[in-house]
């Protein structure tokens, strides 16, 4: 098993996962920006600086499935009151490889920090850049772990015309590494424009906002 967060998402990039023994690991924090949990087939990974003998009680604690455990709303609440964070959403993850090539739409590197998916990524991720397109905009950055993270936003009226799914897809040709996705669930058309993508579920995650972002 991987001993850091890096690496277990890099392995899970690669499509080597945790075993799916119905256990859980517990990991330091990447930055002290993200905390958070990840959960994988049959495999939960908590990652916080908080003491690990605390998360492994609070998980004995609940009467529900082991295998939900770590992502039961009553831990995300403790672990919620303890570390002081937030959290909006469970996300659907998805990851996908680079693709060799220029993106499947014309593209202009921007400064749009009034845009909504813009302002969020430099909330919650490093060295984030932005791409107009005729009707909307793509967003990459480092999130968890450092790994490379994409959104895109789509405006009203370019809706419904496949945009989503060839920013999704631009993101492979501009990332030169793998790419993470993040969408909620019931987010349906989103998740449909990022597997038509390419991009493949791996797991859940749910992000542990800091204070202040």
């Amino acid at each position: 098993m991987p001993g850091t967060l890096r690496d277990i998402l890099d392995a899970a990039a690669r499509g080597v996962f945790p075993p799916p023994d119905g256990s859980v690991t517990v990991v330091r924090q990447h930055s002290p920006r993200d905390a958070g949990v990840l959960a994988f087939t049959a495999h939960s990974v908590v990652f916080t600086d908080e003491d690990e003998d605390w998360v492994r009680s609070a998980l004995k604690a609940l009467d529900c499935d082991a295998l939900a455990a770590a992502m039961n709303p009553r831990f995300l609440a403790a672990l919620l009151e303890r570390t002081g964070r937030s959290n909006d959403t469970v996300d659907l993850m998805s990851v996908a490889t680079p693709l060799p090539g220029p993106a499947p739409l014309p593209l202009e590197e921007v400064d749009a920090p009034t845009r909504p998916r813009v302002a969020a990524a430099r909330k919650r991720r490093d060295g984030v850049r932005a791409w107009a397109a005729d009707g909307g905009v793509l967003v990459l950055g480092r999130g968890i772990g450092g790994r490379l993270e994409v959104a895109v936003e789509v405006d009203g009226g370019a809706r419904h015309r496949g945009l989503g799914r060839a920013l999704a897809s631009a993101a492979r040709h501009l990332a030169g590494e793998a790419v993470w996705a993040q969408v909620a669930a019931g987010n349906a058309r989103s998740v449909r424009a990022f597997q038509a993508a390419g991009y493949r579920p791996v797991g859940a995650e749910a992000l542990l906002i800091a204070p202040g972002r």
